[in-house]
């Protein structure tokens, strides 16, 4: 019995003492495999050898074109519109008709000012005559009123003597009153003269200026094209009603458009400074190298906080564009020494490019200052910076992580 109780006790502790010598075995006796060693990535690049230029950069502008003296033809007075003689788009020469308005709606307003300027004429002409009665009448009535006057001193000497009546004294003396009032009246009329023929003669020119104005109204109602031109918008038709200063027609001249364009602030400058020399800076258009190049003629005479507007002429192309039309400009800016060209890919942010040195990668602050093009058209940057040396190896795989201190590898072709 008592053995039987010892065997189960010490039947489990016997278990576990063969299984841990059983797993201190199998550990002992596993093969024991190395570590991998850790390696730093390699990332495969090119280069090319900075070297110092002296280039002509240019710089992408978006352009829009605009028609300094586009032309609005408006209604000169109200009326009904009798021809259109073209449609948008066409061309038109030099004094070619465009439009007619009904020129019955303009001829009353004409007679009329004939007939007042005719009646202010005449008030003159009446006026002229007055005064020359006037002054006839004045001496005769200055000579009644000096007989009035000896009338009333001869009665007054007879009165004196008791040979008169005083009825007949106060007669007279009432006749001089009335003889004087006669003469200041007269006077008064001789006097007001020039200021009558003045005022009639404001009226006449106020007259004269209503007759033209009809007249020209009455010109005006058939418009015509005052240089050659293309036609941007026609906005009436035959038969409608218009009013006065309605646009009827709108035109530019074929020999005068212009490119606006806005130029950054970082190339105002230099542009600036260009134009005060007297240099011609030209723009082109990529892929439509036969409209021709633009010249630079003026920049605007505001500025804003990003650049300034920029003017470009037109010249023989003109009759192939359109006002509003958005055209992509190249714009070649003065030469620019000791740059260096770059493809674009080597520029991270317009404003660092990497250096390969000890095959790591070492940033360095640079300066976009445009745009070139190597042998084949391939597209570059030209970048300024005071820490890249002629011969440096400059990397041009764009690698996402780039960061200074990066391992690389030249690729070797």
């Amino acid at each position: 019995m008592i053995a039987r109780t010892s065997a189960k006790i010490i039947l489990p502790f016997l278990v576990l003492l063969i299984a841990g010598v059983l797993y201190f075995s199998l550990v002992s006796s596993r093969t024991e495999r190395e570590r991998p060693a850790l390696t730093e990535k390699v990332w495969q690049i090119d280069i090319i050898e900075a070297r110092q230029q002296t280039l002509s950069p240019s710089v992408t502008l978006y352009g829009r074109i605009e028609s300094p003296e586009q032309l609005k033809a408006a209604a000169p007075g109200g009326g009904i519109v009798e021809k259109v003689f073209v449609r948008n788009g066409a061309r038109v020469d030099q004094g070619q008709p465009l439009v007619t308005m009904d020129r019955r709606d303009f001829a009353a307003s004409l007679l009329q000012a004939e007939a007042d300027l005719r009646d202010i004429d005449n008030q003159i002409a009446e006026l002229k005559i007055r005064y020359q009665s006037n002054q006839v009448s004045l001496e005769t009535e200055r000579d009644l009123l000096a007989l009035a006057n000896d009338e009333v001193q001869r009665l007054v000497e007879l009165k004196k003597q008791n040979l008169s009546a005083d009825t007949a004294l106060n007669s007279a003396r009432s006749e001089l009153g009335r003889r004087k009032l006669q003469v200041t009246a007269r006077e008064l009329e001789v006097e007001s003269y020039p200021a009558k023929l003045q005022i009639l003669a404001a009226r006449h020119d106020r007259g004269k200026a209503a007759l033209d104005q009809a007249k020209l109204a009455m010109d005006r109602s058939a418009i015509k094209a005052p240089f050659d031109a293309i036609i941007s918008e026609v906005g009436v038709a035959a038969g409608d009603r218009v009013s006065l200063g309605q646009i009827l027609i709108s035109l530019f001249p074929v020999s005068n458009l212009e490119i606006r364009a806005h130029l950054p602030i970082n190339y105002v400058k230099s542009v600036q400074l260009a134009l005060a020399e007297g240099q011609q800076l030209d723009a082109s258009v990529p892929n439509r190298r036969y409209l021709g190049r633009f010249p630079l003629i003026r920049l605007a005479g505001e500025a804003e906080a990003t650049g300034i507007d920029a003017y470009f002429a037109i010249d023989a192309i003109a009759e192939q564009l359109r006002p509003g039309e958005l055209l992509p400009l190249s714009l070649m800016l003065p030469a620019e020494s000791g740059v260096f060209a770059v493809p674009y890919q080597a520029v991270y942010g317009n404003s660092r490019v990497y250096r390969v040195v000890e095959s790591r990668l070492q940033a360095l602050d640079v300066v976009s200052i445009g745009q070139s093009s190597a042998e084949g058209g391939r597209a570059l940057v030209l970048i300024r910076s005071s820490d890249i040396e002629p011969g440096d190896q400059i990397a041009i795989t764009h690698l996402p992580n780039a960061v200074t201190g990066l391992k690389v590898q030249i690729n070797v072709e």
